[in-house]
């Protein structure tokens, strides 16, 4: 099927191997499709699924139809508020990145049941997007929304937003756009401010020095994030702009 990812068929592993792969940021699940999820990449994904072709670079204009300011989002989820954001935003163009087919497959359903026309969809590795397929200062935004937080200490080196990616992140968006993560992992919204904080030339808090953003109009709120707010349990939002 054209978009998908096998993960059926592996090679035995080298010592080689074993020392020198790459720390993943995420778990690849295939899931179970449902019957409109497998349709979706059926007949959705030609028009609105972009496969990744190693060191390509993506013509975003040429993607969308147009010159306007595409946003990026790293692990939409289901895509729930992504589709949302976009429905309400037509002057803008989303590009969501996510390993989890069932959630691909449900965005797709998504976009053909709002009509969506500014929004496209990949599913791979969003680190090797940002290294290789999306070109210098093309971005007018990057969003990361509840990245998966690997709150065991001994995991912490898995979380996406290292060092590495900011300065990946720097270089994809355009002077005056922004980076905006949100997470509900206070020490993990600690370990992003300390990240980016150290990142001054590069990117400026929006809040000021050291401080978290209140969350802005533009994202929605998940039903998972009404359930942690009913509980008492925090969210915090950071927004730095690109220098």
């Amino acid at each position: 099927m054209k978009g998908l990812i096998s993960i059926n068929q592996t090679q035995p592993m080298t010592e080689s191997d074993r020392h020198h792969r790459k720390i993943r940021s995420y778990v690849l699940r295939e899931g179970r499709l449902t019957a409109g999820q497998q349709r979706a990449f059926e007949t959705l994904w030609p028009e609105f699924g972009i496969d990744f072709t190693p060191n390509q670079v993506l013509d975003l204009p040429a993607i969308f139809g147009n010159d306007n300011p595409v946003i990026l989002e790293i692990g939409f989820g289901n895509g729930a508020s992504l589709a949302e954001m976009a429905n309400r935003n037509p002057q803008q163009n989303y590009l969501g990145i996510e390993v989890h087919s069932p959630g691909v497959g449900r965005l797709l359903l998504d976009i053909e049941e709002r009509g969506l026309s500014n929004l496209r969809v990949m599913r791979h590795d969003a680190v090797e997007l940002l290294e290789t397929s999306i070109g210098p200062a093309s971005l007018s935004g990057v969003y990361l929304f509840f990245p998966d937080p690997w709150h065991k200490k001994k995991h912490h080196k898995r979380r996406i937003l290292q060092p590495s990616l900011v300065q990946l992140l720097a270089k994809v968006i355009k002077p005056g756009g922004i980076f905006h993560a949100a997470t509900d992992w206070e020490h993990y919204a600690e370990q992003m401010l300390e990240v980016l904080g150290d990142a001054d030339t590069l990117f400026e808090n929006s809040a000021g020095i050291g401080d978290f953003s209140p969350r802005p109009d533009y994202r929605p709120i998940t039903k998972f994030e009404q359930r942690g707010e009913r509980l008492g349990h925090g969210v915090w939002d950071l927004i730095f702009q690109r220098l």
